[in-house]
């Protein structure tokens, strides 16, 4: 009988016996050797825009291949890539089996300059990695790959000699944060940055800060600025996914407040996760001057607006940046792209979870189906307007086997919708503005979000902007203050709370009816974009601009819901960004929702 072998891939050093595996759930023991259970295979294969990965200062505005297999050597709450590593097996039958050959064919077709492995642990798939990265390299294409970081030495020795680039994610400066990812210790990911500092690799770092954690944050920064000062810390803002707790979410103002305080122990501090925050640019060192000006790109991500030649400052510095500066960025279509791919992915399981096909429960022919490169992008447009989305909800049936369910749901939210629409119909239209995170970005003309505005009986001025972002864009105060809306909605998704908008708004000189009357309303996670909760958002948006003809009872309306597809009898509040997982059961007050509540049920049973 064959003993247990070591994995010597990744410092938790599994144990793993014959035809068993480690806690990755990607590596298996035969005969005496630990080898990959899915060589040479991979779930998504898309190019991108290495802002999206994320790197900043190395070639900006690049475009990669960007390579992705399903698994990770941590298990952190409120993983953004939760549903790519939640369940292998399920996610597994979706992998395709590609040689190193074929993936760097794919990456010169699409005209990429580099290859890079992220949005999934890339230690969890290092034999195939390191056969891609030959590969790679021999043809000429730069490497890269967005990792925790938690190699053992030997296996980052076997990397190294083909990485041009690498972000590390950082989960705090101690022990302590590692552990609440499953890890023993923080040790082994600063010992592997110095040593790619020490070989030559272009290292940036992110760290991800969650509320109260800011001397984990700013002790992460401290280690970096020993191993080089010239290493970008990117701040994540902590988003709650999965199970994870909102309470966990910092603002964006009390992130911005942190990273100014880890300006004066790193030059080059970044804060991600903020639509509109100032943090994304590059600001000189020397004296103040923007060199690089950044605008938020999704989750994850972000997108190069304008960079000064040769990352040389006006003053005469110069930016400590690798490869050339492309004249053009590369625009990803639909939700491809960076970690956009793993909101798809959610929207999808937020419409199996209402039928009653979440989980394990969806056919093992449902997510080979789902997970392509064509079923993504054309998703994104598919989500844009209501009837859109009935449309989903009746093609993820089909493929489930779930179409009486999908019938069911449809009815149920159209129903909603046309009493809605009766309701306002022939009524003044209130100017509304919608934007997410900060009062200066704006979310796309086209936009679902818009669509229930317009839905519930208001005129979306957001219709008035032609550039468009993922989600949106950034807007200019003269922009803001020509919009004069009456109403201002604050996206669930990235959000912020309404005194600081407000606050934000007096700071900076934004002026607008809504601002001056304090009409500025938050809305809950998950109740305007991606999941079917968006029926119970658009009730609420109904009510806050019509109130002498909607006051619709949003509690009655909510346990209404949750019971019939999450199989709750309790009405909760929303205590995630998570799109796909039922909300947790929770103390309902009046003031988790603002706006007009009334006692009207909707007489439609």
């Amino acid at each position: 009988m064959t003993d247990s072998q070591q994995c010597r891939i990744c410092e938790q050093g599994c144990r793993i016996p014959p035809g068993g595996t480690g806690i990755c759930r990607m590596y298996t023991q035969e005969d005496g050797t630990i080898r990959e259970r899915y060589p040479d295979s991979y779930l998504t294969i898309m190019p991108v825009s290495i802002e999206t990965v994320p790197i900043l200062h190395h070639s900006p505005r690049a475009k990669v291949l960007q390579v992705s297999s399903t698994g990770c050597t941590f298990s952190c709450p409120g993983c953004v890539s939760g549903v790519l590593i939640g369940d292998i097996e399920r996610i597994a039958v979706a992998l395709k089996r590609l040689p190193p050959e074929a993936v760097v064919a794919r990456a010169n077709q699409e005209g990429c300059s580099g290859i890079v492995f992220c949005l999934n642990e890339p230690a969890v798939s290092l034999p195939s990695f390191l056969r891609l990265a030959r590969a790679a390299s021999d043809a000429g294409l730069s490497v890269g790959c967005s990792t925790n970081g938690y190699f053992t030495k030997e296996a980052l020795d076997q990397l190294i000699p083909y990485l041009d680039f690498i972000n590390f994610g950082l989960k705090g400066s101690s022990d302590q944060p590692y552990h609440m990812c499953g890890a023993a210790h923080a040790a082994p990911v600063y010992r592997n940055i110095a040593a790619c500092v020490r070989n030559g690799v272009h290292v940036e770092a992110s760290v991800m800060y969650l509320k109260g954690s800011e001397e984990e944050v700013a002790g992460a920064a401290r280690h970096l600025s020993k191993i080089s000062p010239e290493i970008p810390l990117q701040v994540m803002r902590f988003v709650p996914f999965g199970d994870a707790d909102l309470r966990q979410e910092p603002t964006i103002l009390e992130s911005e407040s942190l990273c100014d305080r880890l300006k004066q122990t790193l030059p080059y501090i970044y804060l991600f996760n903020s639509p509109g925050t100032r943090c994304l640019n590059t600001v000189c060192p020397s004296c103040g001057g923007i060199v690089f000006t950044r605008e938020f790109y999704g989750p994850m991500g972000a997108r190069t607006v304008q960079a000064l030649p040769e990352a040389r400052c006006t003053c005469g510095f110069t930016i400590p940046v690798k490869g050339a500066i492309s004249a053009t960025g590369f625009e990803e279509p639909g939700m491809l792209g960076g970690y956009r791919v793993t909101r798809a992915l959610e929207m999808v399981e937020a419409i199996l979870v209402c039928l009653g096909a979440g989980g394990k429960a969806a056919p093992p022919a449902f997510w080979p189906s789902v997970v392509s490169g064509e079923f993504i992008k054309d998703l994104h447009d598919r989500i844009q307007t209501i009837d859109g989305y009935f449309g989903l909800v009746r093609d993820i049936g089909a493929r489930c086997g779930k179409m009486p369910e999908a019938e069911g749901l449809v009815g149920y939210l159209s129903e909603r919708v046309d009493l809605v629409r009766s309701r306002t119909s022939g009524a003044p239209k209130p100017r509304v503005y919608y934007s997410m995170g900060t009062p200066l970005f704006a979310l796309n003309a086209g936009r679902f979000e818009i669509a229930l505005v317009e839905t519930a009986g208001g005129e979306a001025v957001n219709r008035t902007i032609s550039r468009k972002g993922k989600p949106g864009v950034n807007i200019s105060k003269e922009e803001f203050n020509a919009f004069s809306p009456s109403v201002i909605f604050i996206s669930g998704f990235l959000s912020a709370p309404a005194e600081d908008y407000l606050r934000t708004c007096r700071s900076q000189g934004l002026s607008a009816r809504a601002v001056d009357k304090g009409a500025v309303y938050t809305m809950p996670p998950g109740w305007d974009f991606g999941s079917p909760r968006w029926v119970l958002g658009l009730m609420k948006i109904a009510n806050l601009l019509h109130p002498d003809r909607c006051s619709f009872d949003l509690d009655y309306e909510r346990t209404e819901f949750y019971r019939r597809f999450y199989g709750s009898d309790a009405g909760s509040a929303d205590q995630n960004r998570s799109f796909s997982n039922p909300p947790r059961p929770a103390t309902v007050t009046k003031d988790t929702i603002s706006g007009p509540q009334g006692r009207q049920n909707i007489p439609l049973r």
